[in-house]
């Protein structure tokens, strides 16, 4: 095992706070340092587990407070915000084009996104045993908001 300097220490306790597997961090250490690392070794960074139990106070620390942030601080992440989700579903949907059945598709989601539901869907495709093309029927309703009035 390969003796890690401090920068590269910290690099792996943060990344497996971040929620990333040993084998991801090993690559990422990698790339980022040029070190090939067992994954085995990064998972000794991990305080969580059992490989982790002997990890120095100051980086268990370290561990805790960005492991706290990460959970925390969901703004970091694009895909948690409903407006950078639905800016992304618009794109999509004018990328389609003339493709009616796609953009269907991204509709519904886009509904799911800011309403939340589709209460019913019905899709019958047999009658008697015979295939039928019958029109996809889903009913939107709005949702019980009671007035504060």
């Amino acid at each position: 095992m390969a003796t890690l300097k401090e920068p590269i220490k910290i690099f792996i306790v943060q990344s497996l706070a971040c929620m990333e597997t040993p084998q991801q961090v090993a690559d990422a250490v990698k790339q980022e340092f040029g070190i090939e690392l067992d994954r085995r070794q990064c998972s000794a960074y991990d305080p969580t587990k059992p490989a982790g139990k002997n990890l120095s106070k100051k980086l268990k620390q370290l561990f805790d407070e960005t492991r706290r942030n990460f959970q925390e601080n969901i703004l970091d992440i694009p895909l948690a915000n409903k407006a950078f989700r639905l800016r992304e579903l618009q794109k999509m949907y004018d990328d389609y084009g003339k493709n009616k059945v796609m953009k269907q598709k991204v509709l519904k989601q886009a509904f799911q996104e800011t309403d939340g539901r589709v209460t019913r869907q019905e899709i019958d495709h047999t009658t008697n045993g015979k295939e039928i093309n019958k029109p996809l029927t889903i009913e939107l309703v709005a949702p019980n908001v009671e007035s504060t009035d």
